[in-house]
């Protein structure tokens, strides 16, 4: 059992029995692909090498298929699948299971995960796509899978980032880690012109947080206050020249203000005793 999956397969499907009597051979033509396969990529490669090991020492796994109304589906086993087609086999040994849509996607993930086939981005739709159709929260989903709510967390986060960068981290021209220290850039723009200096400068993690964090700290530029109209700045300063003091006249759509400026007690009072005067 792969590390950090819990009790996985074994737990969700107690009463899967693997053993010889439970296999039978299904014809290739009438399996499909799982609809809920997380994994996107075969590589051509490896396809080939499972179908050179398959012609030389046979199929030593069943694969495990579910019955539907046009012959099966593939729960678990498509790489085995797809090489068996290559090596030009006309039948697959396969363990029939009657399996619900929820335990087809949790199985056929947890597989991909013990077996690390998925990339970063195929494992956190994987996560955010049992969320959706199980409609079950992230502890809930870690619980189920045995992975921590953090790690739950952090994959389905990266999914918020540009397609670029997605693509980068699939490419392991980035790491995940990477992916996570670029979601505290807001910009998109500025956050692809971060990514490509990491794949340039193979900066590790520790050196991009850094490189954020010196980002994040340049003041951000302060609007330009826009121009005031020519009647308003005249009556500031007939005020100013009045008051003795500052004075600022803001102007809204439907309102606006008047704020003067006084520096202690007395500075209030005589301004004060200057508006009472003008009114009389």
């Amino acid at each position: 059992m792969a590390r950090g999956l819990g009790k996985g397969i074994n737990a969700l499907f107690q009463d899967v029995d693997f053993n010889q009597e439970n296999v039978q051979d299904v014809p290739l033509v009438e399996c499909r692909p799982n609809p809920y396969q997380p994994r996107k990529v075969f590589e051509a490669d490896a396809i080939e090498e499972l179908k050179d090991s398959i012609l030389q020492y046979g199929i030593l796994q069943p694969i495990i298929v579910r019955k539907s109304l046009k012959g099966y589906e593939i729960v678990v086993g498509e790489r085995r699948f797809r090489a068996s087609k290559e090596a030009g086999l006309e039948t697959i040994p396969a363990v029939v299971r009657e399996l619900t849509d929820e335990q087809m996607m949790e199985l056929a993930l947890l597989e991909n995960l013990q077996r690390e086939d998925l990339n970063p981005m195929e494992e956190a739709e994987a996560y955010e796509k049992l969320i959706h159709e199980l409609n079950i929260r992230q502890d809930e989903l870690a619980t189920r899978l045995g992975k921590s709510r953090p790690h739950i967390a952090n994959m389905i986060r990266l999914l918020s980032l540009p397609d670029k960068v997605r693509a980068m981290i699939n490419s392991k021209e980035i790491s995940m880690g990477h992916g996570r220290a670029l979601l505290a850039i807001k910009e998109n723009d500025e956050m692809l012109l971060v990514a490509d200096k990491i794949r340039k400068e193979h900066l590790n993690v520790r050196q991009t947080e850094q490189l954020i964090a010196r980002l994040n700290e340049k003041p951000t530029k302060k609007k330009k206050p826009k121009k005031k109209d020519v009647f308003i700045t005249s009556k500031e300063s007939e005020l100013r020249d009045t008051l003795g003091t500052g004075v600022s006249i803001q102007q809204g759509k439907r309102k606006g203000k008047i704020e003067i400026e006084f520096f202690d007690r007395d500075d209030l009072d005589r301004i004060l005793d200057l508006l009472v005067q003008s009114e009389k």
